[in-house]
């Protein structure tokens, strides 16, 4: 299953947005925009970390082209068991189970039992925050 993206212009990105750079989904950090030359079109240059990755990506392109933007679905889960750093989790509305990684900031809370906020991003599945 591939996660959904929807498509927007360039230059209509913001710092905060969310966008799809080398197949990967990322958070957008820095837009500059430069102004249109003699015969040109304005240049956006796009600076953004990866959501999964971490890593940094910057990229340069004419502000009317068109970027993939990933929609996030934002899903609650249950935590079954863990093992590790994974947990395994039950989804709260199809009741399906697989594995998350438990990122470092939230081992100490991640304990059998909570439930989990958790994000689909194009195909991956990331725990971001615990449940109180």
């Amino acid at each position: 299953m591939t996660g959904e993206t929807k498509t927007v212009q360039v230059g209509s990105l913001q710092k905060g947005s969310y966008v799809v750079l080398d197949g990967a989904a990322c958070k957008v950090t820095d837009t500059q925009t430069s102004r249109p030359g003699k015969h040109g079109h304005a240049k956006v240059r796009l600076s953004a970390v990866g959501l999964i990755d971490g890593k940094k990506r910057v990229t340069v392109m004419p502000g009317h082209d068109h970027v993939e933007v990933p929609i996030i679905e934002k899903k609650t889960a249950q935590v079954l068991s863990i093992a590790g750093d994974k947990a395994n989790v039950m989804d709260s509305e199809t009741y399906e189970t697989f594995d998350l990684d438990i990122p470092g900031d939230l081992k100490d809370q991640v304990v059998e039992g909570a439930n989990v906020l958790y994000w689909v991003i194009l195909d991956s599945k990331v725990m971001k925050q615990v449940q109180g």
